[in-house]
């Protein structure tokens, strides 16, 4: 167990009490953040969301926030370090250390098919509209 304290442009925001804390786009993290509570974000909706894992109080909920803003994160708790995980890349960071959040000011292109949207993947990959109750 772990805390988080988090910021939002500078103003305080929450201590999470947690085994971790989620901040996803919605291109990235949006699975892992969905599994642990988080909502369904559609692509381009220019936001960013804040998912605690495993939260220790129960009033914690994910959070969806303009990605206009910044969100700054401290992290203590008993051991000296702790880990960051970033697209794939692990990194063991020093307790106390502040990280730093933001949208980067350039964009990138993504690829889309045309047989597949994303309501058609959501109603595929949730089995939405399936009846599996026979």
């Amino acid at each position: 167990m772990i805390t988080i304290t988090t910021y939002i442009n500078d103003q305080y925001l929450n201590s999470y009490w947690a085994d971790g804390l989620i901040i996803a786009t919605p291109t990235g993290s949006t699975g892992y953040s969905l599994s642990c509570g988080g909502p369904i974000v559609m692509p381009g909706s220019e936001n960013f969301i804040i998912t605690p894992v495993a939260p220790h109080n129960l009033n914690v909920r994910p959070l969806v926030i303009s990605d206009k803003y910044e969100i700054k994160v401290k992290v203590e708790g008993r051991a000296k370090q702790f880990l960051v995980a970033l697209d794939s890349r692990i990194q063991t960071m020093d307790a106390g250390l502040e990280l730093t959040i933001k949208k980067e000011s350039f964009k990138i292109n993504m690829i889309e098919t045309e047989t597949q949207d994303f309501s058609s993947t959501l109603r595929n990959k949730l089995l939405w509209g399936l009846d599996k109750r026979n």
